[in-house]
């Protein structure tokens, strides 16, 4: 006979946080396939490219990029390499800060994104228009944004994000 699965680790929290973990990573697998199956662009570089692309400028910190896009300094600094041997993107330093350095889109980069991007977002707006409705999609981008924005704020008085203090810190 089979014993009874216990209750411990069945709090309706603990399977809420679980899914959602769950759903990103199925998410990242979705659309690493897609982009493996119209670009030549690893789902990494291409989430890299999209938060440049999307930035003032199209740049961004290194250190905020790294934050953003889930990677290492190490990792990242790979992969800007990689970007850059391909002239997608450039290395500028901060000019008020020499430690800090800048990942910014090329023309090319720019150009890259321009063909690409309608194609992705066909994809994003078919998953998410066969899952939520319009009303949905928008109360779950609403409380996406304050868990993201908690859990910046959690880490951050623990020290464990970027140690940001100044306009451009270092990396």
């Amino acid at each position: 006979m089979t014993p009874a699965p216990s209750s411990i680790g069945r709090d309706e929290r603990m399977t809420t946080v679980g899914l959602l973990f769950e759903a990103s990573a199925g998410l990242r697998r979705m659309f690493a396939r897609h982009l493996e199956e119209t670009s030549a662009h690893t789902s990494q570089s291409y989430d890299i490219l999209i938060r440049l692309v999307r930035s003032d400028d199209h740049q961004l910190r290194m250190s905020d990029l790294a934050q953003q896009a889930s990677l290492t300094p190490s990792g990242l600094t790979r992969a800007v390499d990689r970007l850059q041997d391909q002239g997608l993107v450039v290395r500028r330093t901060c000019p008020e800060d020499r430690r800090g350095s800048f990942a910014q889109l090329t023309p090319e980069g720019v150009e890259l994104m321009e063909a690409s991007l309608p194609a992705h977002m066909s994809h994003i707006d078919q998953v998410l228009d066969e899952v939520f409705s319009p009303a949905e999609e928008a109360a779950f981008t609403s409380m996406l944004r304050r868990l993201r924005d908690y859990t910046l704020e959690q880490n951050s008085a623990a020290g464990c994000p970027d140690d940001a203090s100044s306009g451009c810190p270092g990396d």
